[in-house]
């Protein structure tokens, strides 16, 4: 049961993953296009460099589940590769209850009004042909902590898996058996 549960989490962290890489090849046209037309034809829009960041922003925080699920975040990997795969399992799963978390409830919590102040203000960029609708972009902060919890879910039902001695570390998966 576990184990399946565990699979539709990662199904989830997965298409994550695939957005992120989407989002990541538009802004790449994105930057191509408008450093061509700054450069060779001697004219810019505003909005498409403010988008730059947009998707920039979007690339990496949609990208921060799909890492998790990887086992691609940060730590100290020093100590950590010297564990056992029980240690491991352990440690994963005090180190989401202890600060993954609640950092990401915290950082829901704390912008939700963000999100709503820039919906209610009808707040635009400040430039002059920059982006309308500002409380877009805003709102991929909370989305996307969302979806690291959603994706944290998947890593703890994964750990717990490894606790009991059903399923291996993600360093032992191979590619071909998660499609």
């Amino acid at each position: 049961m576990l184990l399946k549960l565990e699979h539709y989490f990662d199904r989830f962290s997965d298409v994550m993953g695939w957005l992120a890489g989407v989002l990541n090849l538009i802004m790449l046209l994105n930057v191509f296009y408008d450093a061509i037309a700054r450069y060779f034809f001697n004219t810019g829009s505003i909005a498409l460099q403010e988008m730059e960041w947009h998707l920039f922003s979007m690339v990496f925080l949609f990208g921060i589940a799909y890492a998790l699920k990887e086992d691609g975040h940060v730590r100290v990997d020093v100590l950590y590769d010297r564990f056992s795969p029980r240690w491991k399992a352990i440690v994963n799963i005090g180190g989401m209850f202890l600060l993954l978390l609640p950092l990401s409830l915290l950082v829901i919590e704390g912008s939700v009004w963000y999100v709503h102040e820039a919906f209610t203000s009808g707040e635009i960029s400040g430039d002059p042909g920059g982006l309308t609708q500002r409380w877009l972009i805003k709102l991929v902060i909370p989305a996307s902590f969302v979806f690291l919890v959603v994706s944290a879910i998947g890593f703890l039902l994964h750990n717990v898996n490894v606790l009991r001695g059903v399923e291996i570390l993600p360093e032992h998966h191979h590619k071909e058996d998660l499609l």
